[in-house]
């Protein structure tokens, strides 16, 4: 079946099996590896990408159903050269150790500033709590989107 979406702003047409999944779309077909692929039963949320503007699994999008719809990835997050505010707050309070669950941080993270740019510590939590994460503690990734609320503006600011 033919389907037509917006990935990171650009117009996509693909012949799609309808059971292919949206992450395997983006992996597989546009090359688009930042989306990670982890459990495959959506409990882990590396694959975590903005759908019309709110966080999926997109394990758990067929393709097909992503038709007419806006997908933004985690390649989306750097603009011209500069990274997006949550990823310096990665990088300036470690919010990634192994790197495996980290796009699908930072989109949930992107999501959650563009809502609430300025959320407590229990909003991040419950932002985050369908992700998994074995390497932090959480705690830096807390810090992580807590250094990007207070720096909208990036190292810029």
């Amino acid at each position: 079946m033919e389907i037509s979406l917006t990935v990171n702003g650009e117009p996509v047409t693909r012949d799609v099996e309808a059971r292919l999944l949206l992450v395997h779309l983006l992996r597989d077909e546009l090359g688009l590896t930042g989306t990670h692929w982890g459990c495959d039963t959506s409990n882990c949320g590396t694959c975590v990408v903005l759908y019309d503007d709110e966080p999926v699994k997109s394990c758990t999008v067929l393709a097909a159903m992503a038709s007419g719809h806006d997908v933004r990835t985690v390649e989306s997050l750097e603009w011209e050269g500069e990274l997006d505010p949550v990823q310096q707050g990665f990088m300036e309070c470690h919010g990634l150790q192994c790197g495996f669950c980290t796009s699908g941080m930072l989109m949930t993270a992107r999501a959650l500033l563009d809502r609430d740019p300025d959320p407590s510590e229990a909003t991040i939590r419950e932002a985050i709590s369908g992700q998994i994460c074995r390497c932090t503690g959480y705690a830096s990734i807390v810090r992580s989107v807590q250094w990007a609320a207070a720096h909208p503006e990036g190292k810029r600011s």
